[in-house]
């Protein structure tokens, strides 16, 4: 941690900040997230919405696209596409220069607070803007062949701003208590970790109790270089998993660099994560640290390439200052200090066709060696996972009904490493894919907008994925030490004990105001342990409010 906060303070005092103003970022989870996937594939020419795949959104850049193909009118937005601009707009309304009379409350409460539509209370001047939500979830629900009642109950406060136009802030914090599905109960028993957050306490005996806080500053170096010191997620890819970097687990400290020049966009993040651990009485947890950047370039109107390194390193509490240099690559440093790290390397894209469609992928190689897999390719070290999807527009021409596909597929043992430090996890839960390794996936998304405040989202995810079997290690657990292993041959996709998982899921919601839904959800998911006789069946019924908060997911 006081490497990283050093890093920060040379920042400041090498590059003095600009008079360029600086914005928080979008919350993830946010509704306008699907929004500008379907600006980006309208527009299909070469803007910053190109670089979308780096999460979460810089709330003044994305005003900025938006108004450009707004003043354009080249997309052919429809009716719900306007209702959904004009959101966009006062949800961001720091960065409209005229956000219009949308966005003005007709009767404020006490003539303070709800002057806006969205936001409880907000401040607006020359040197100072500010931005106080609160945040709730209540869901209430039932599972089948289970007697207890499932519930999210959560409570807390968003803040967001800037000072004088060169600091930007953001912090949130959520008091929650939650009982889901069984399955969720055994995923945080057996981790001892709630799913995207981490620390809890028990509650109720078979329900959670925990915190989720998270906050950062943000600021300028120069007119091309954002600064972010936090602690939240990040985000790299264009599906709904990412193979490289997503935000299913718990939040961290993080330094992140964005360099954005020409045609380029280059992120460096510089993380404090938590390694493995067991669940005790309160005491100092250890640390450890990774590296990652990435590299993107619109190489086309319509295609965007990306290159992304990172490195996973177990030093005791303290940064490696190798791995802070943010031009190299960190395989070489990995390899002058004598390879005891976890490195990574890969690639994705995004390329927008005819407007209507949006082709990525994402492919990374974990410690490859060729020739070892050259003439075996089920040889361990053959580490490897790839991502392939697609994303259909106003799908068959039904306006505001969009289609997505995605299938990814992980080598066992990937993310993995010999010293159960260095493997790619934080808080006893994966940093990229909430599978870990040694699975395929099938993904199927369906969102549907027929009314500006009605929204219908259906997904279906159908894996198969090979288990530890008898105590065997078969690589799917990152988690486990690969030395662990029994054989140097013979692992393929699916080796070990095999679970065949369908999960499917219905939610329907209406936006009552902006930014309150009111919203029913249908789950059913079906497993098969082929060791095990039966299927486990789960269905899931529920039905809440939500205000200023993403929806809970319980896609696994």
């Amino acid at each position: 941690m006081q490497i990283i906060k050093s890093l920060i303070k040379l920042f400041v005092f090498v590059c003095p900040v600009s008079a360029v103003a600086q914005s928080t970022y979008l919350t993830q989870g946010s509704k306008e997230y699907h929004f500008i996937d379907r600006l980006e594939i309208k527009q299909q020419k070469n803007t910053d919405l190109n670089f979308s795949g780096l999460k979460p959104y810089n709330r003044r850049a994305i005003v900025m696209q938006a108004q450009l193909i707004d003043s354009a009118r080249s997309a052919k937005l429809t009716k719900v596409d306007e209702y959904n601009l004009r959101s966009l707009y006062m949800n961001n309304s720091e960065w409209v220069a005229n956000p219009g009379d949308d966005a003005k409350s007709r009767r404020p409460i006490l003539k303070t607070f709800y002057k806006t539509k969205p936001n409880l209370l907000e401040v607006n001047t020359k040197d100072f803007f500010l931005v106080v939500n609160p945040v709730l979830q209540f869901q209430y629900g039932n599972e089948s062949d289970n007697n207890e009642t499932q519930y999210l109950n959560s409570r807390g406060v968003s803040i967001r701003g800037r000072i004088a136009n060169k600091i930007g802030f953001s912090s949130t914090i959520i008091e929650n208590q939650e009982r889901g599905p069984s399955y969720f109960q055994d995923r945080v028993n057996s981790v001892k970790a709630v799913p995207g957050v981490g620390f809890y306490k028990p509650f109720k005996t078979t329900g959670y109790d925990y915190f989720d806080a998270r906050g950062y500053i943000t600021f300028n170096a120069t007119k091309y270089i954002d600064i972010q010191f936090g602690y939240d997620k990040n985000f790299i890819g264009n599906g709904y998993r990412s193979l490289l970097l997503s935000d299913w687990g718990n939040s961290y400290l993080f330094a992140k660099l964005n360099t954005k020049i020409w045609k380029i966009n280059y992120q460096n993040i510089f993380m404090e994560l938590v390694p493995q651990f067991k669940k005790r009485s309160d005491s100092l947890l250890s640390r450890k640290y990774a590296a990652i950047h990435h590299l993107s370039m619109n190489v086309t109107k319509w295609l965007n390439v990306g290159l992304f390194e990172g490195v996973v390193f177990g030093r005791k509490d303290h940064y490696d200052f190798q791995y802070l240099n943010p031009i190299i690559f960190y395989r070489h440093i990995e390899g002058t200090i004598g390879s005891p790290d976890n490195a990574l390397a890969g690639f994705d894209f995004k390329a927008n066709i005819a407007r209507r469609f949006q082709l990525y992928g994402q492919f990374l190689l974990d410690e490859f060696i060729l020739s070892k897999v050259k003439n075996n390719p089920s040889n361990w070290v053959n580490k490897w996972a790839i991502q392939a999807g697609v994303k259909y527009i106003d799908a068959f021409g039904l306006k505001n009904l969009d289609l997505q596909f995605e299938t990814n597929r992980v080598r066992p043992f990937t993310y993995s490493h010999n010293d159960t430090v260095a493997n790619f996890t934080h808080y006893n839960q994966p940093l990229a894919h909430p599978l870990g390794a040694n699975f395929q996936e099938f993904v199927g998304i369906l969102n549907y907008q027929p009314t500006p405040r009605w929204r219908v989202n259906a997904r279906i995810i159908y894996y198969n994925q090979g288990l530890d079997s008898a105590g065997v290690n078969y690589g799917a657990n990152p988690l486990r030490d690969y030395s662990t292993r029994t054989m140097e041959e013979g692992y393929n996709i699916g080796s070990g004990n095999k679970v065949t998982t369908f999960n499917g899921t219905l939610n329907v919601s209406y936006e009552l105001r902006e930014n309150i839904f009111l919203e029913a959800t249908l789950q059913q998911r079906n497993a098969k342990i082929e060791s095990v006789p039966g299927t486990s069946n789960s269905t899931f019924i529920s039905a809440g409010i939500r205000l200023n908060m993403f929806k809970r997911a319980y896609d696994f």
